[in-house]
């Protein structure tokens, strides 16, 4: 206990001083270097002191805490979509941010905190309701950690234990945040410029809180929150910690190591583990969470997927249809959304692709990975089977064969309603590529594999790249300014990038604002226009297998993810 409460403070520290939290470091230090709204516009700067500080950031853990624990149970409570205590959040900071600049309307709203405090207007209060709005958007770097504290949360088991490790991380969070804010009252203490303008400071910074508002709440800032090292991880990832934080999320996992993938017919993996840790439930009524127990005596697909998956995506029309056809004889299907990519957290994202994609059954958002690590699962798409009294009876993995899973639902719907007729088979067609076909292919420094030799990346700062005399087959190269992050690189002046392959089609995931001009062994085949939610994205279509260099020419701002084939 005593070593897993040390690892979270620490977890918490590392989270407070990498890049995720970068938004939030401008309006920390704003916070303590400049008076509060309420406060006499003519009056100097304040001598520095630890008032004000210690109430942004002891809102920012109140909030944030709360958040974790509780956030998700209110939410469903309240059957309000995920998004919105971020929605909220964002709506205070940019009220915070009106009141420096409207000065009564800063003081109006510290007026309440004065009364209960038995105080005048623009002391900490004001601090401290800038840092409950931060608590709301500051989300550190994902980890075991606070994915084991999230999934706490999620699932009702808030205990004693729970409580303390999310102040331990809370508070390792908070120890840097608190060095800033300090120096920014410090730093108002001593330089008189600021001591003489201090109104003109009030303002500007004001401005800068309702910019940051709108810039988070357009996502203009997500850049900096998703390409962050896995500092904590190797910190978290020894089987004592990991074993600790499995016994407090109380998480079954279920045993395949006697259910065979390749199987052609029914096995017995043992029960299903439930739904754990979902962060909002998609195509249910009122968003109410499904949980396997109350599904017993129908038949279940699990299916694992993710948005932007080429091979997910192939896979959907054959999982749609056999949901829509045999959904009146007992049959659910249930989509577990495990991002693969920072950006397919968004749920309103998820929402508007699934739509896009044909979804039409319940989806699980797992933005925590605890249902996928329930499952012990390693692919998308994958499925699990789960006959009506709840366990697993048989496990695909990848694309293809879905006339044979189709053929085990049929099984298993007619055992668990014996003569009762079912209707036809499906006749969707198999689009599973067969033969030869390039790998899948990252761009981004974390996952890089076929980037050809001689590339040193340079890690999260612009450089300048140049095309070998040669590109093996399967390989790829980089031309102009790019700059290489953990799951993308983003194109900058002349940025160009090669890549040789063997496939029907070619297929790249990619984000950002911009446009990408494409030619296939040297001839313009088009261009695209980059906007939007980041997806997935068709470059080049033949009739077969073939072999060819691809160049992309890119303006500034585009992200490229990741190279899938067909």
């Amino acid at each position: 206990m005593i070593e897993l409460i040390a690892v979270g403070f620490v977890a918490g520290f590392l989270a407070g001083i990498s890049p995720c939290i970068l938004p939030v470091l401008p309006v920390v230090l704003f916070a303590g270097a400049v008076p509060p709204p309420g406060a006499d516009p003519a009056a100097p700067a304040p001598r520095p002191g630890l008032r004000r500080p210690l109430a942004v950031i002891g809102g920012l853990v109140l909030s944030f805490s709360l958040l974790v624990l509780a956030g998700s149970e209110v939410l469903s409570l309240l059957h309000l979509p995920q998004d919105s205590l971020r929605d909220v959040g964002i709506a205070l900071l940019a009220l915070v941010g009106l009141g420096y600049l409207i000065p009564p309307l800063g003081a109006l709203l510290e007026r309440p905190f004065a009364r209960v405090r038995g105080r005048r207007p623009g002391s900490e209060a004001g601090g401290f309701v800038l840092g409950l709005a931060l608590g709301l958007l500051y989300v550190p770097c994902a980890g075991p950690i606070l994915a084991a504290i999230t999934v706490i949360g999620a699932t009702h088991r808030v205990g004693p234990t729970a409580v303390i490790l999310t102040a331990a991380f809370a508070a390792g969070t908070a120890v840097p945040l608190l060095v800033v804010a300090i120096a920014g009252g410090q730093l108002a203490g001593r330089v008189s410029a600021i001591r003489r303008h201090v109104p003109r400071i009030r303002q500007a910074g004001g401005a800068v809180l309702v910019a940051l508002a709108v810039a988070i709440a357009v996502n203009a800032l997500a850049g900096l929150q998703r390409d962050v090292p896995g500092y904590s991880d190797a910190l978290q990832g020894s089987a004592k910690i990991r074993g600790e934080l499995s016994g407090l999320t109380g998480a079954a996992h279920t045993s395949l190591e006697h259910c065979n993938p390749n199987a052609t017919g029914l096995v017995n993996c043992g029960p299903a583990p439930n739904f754990t840790g979902i962060t909002a439930w998609l195509d249910t009524p009122g968003g109410r969470p499904l949980s396997l127990r109350a599904l017993r005596g129908q038949v279940v697909l699990v299916d694992f997927w993710t948005y932007s998956c080429i091979n997910c995506q192939r896979t959907l029309p054959h999982v749609e249809a056999w949901y829509r056809d045999y959904a009146k004889d007992g049959f659910v299907v249930v989509g577990v959304h495990t991002p693969e990519f920072a950006f397919e957290h968004v749920v309103s994202d998820v929402r508007a692709q699934a739509a896009s994609l044909g979804v039409r059954y319940p989806v699980a958002i797992d933005d925590d990975d605890a249902t996928w690590n329930a499952y012990d699962n390693e692919y998308w798409p994958a499925d699990y089977l789960v006959d009506a009294s709840g366990d697993i009876r048989h496990v695909h993995f990848g694309e293809g064969d879905y006339s044979g899973t189709e053929q085990l639902i049929r099984q298993l719907l007619a055992a668990a309603r014996p003569g009762r007729p079912l209707p036809a088979p499906t006749d969707v067609a198999d689009k599973t590529p067969a033969g030869d076909m390039s790998p899948e292919t990252y761009v981004g420094y974390e996952q890089v594999q076929y980037l050809v030799p001689g590339h040193d990346v340079v890690a999260n700062a612009p450089a300048v790249y140049h095309f070998p005399a040669t590109l093996p087959l399967g390989g790829f190269a980089l031309a102009g300014t790019w700059t290489e992050r953990a799951e993308e690189a983003t194109s900058g002046p002349g940025a160009e990038l090669e890549l040789s392959f063997l496939a029907q089609d070619v297929y790249l995931v990619l984000g950002g604002r911009g446009t990408l001009d494409v030619s296939v062994d040297g001839r313009p085949t088009q261009a695209i226009d980059v906007a939007g939610v980041p997806k997935l994205y068709t470059l080049f279509q033949a009739g077969s297998n073939t072999t060819g260099t691809l160049l992309l020419r890119a303006s500034p701002g585009v992200q490229a993810y990741d190279f899938t084939f067909g």
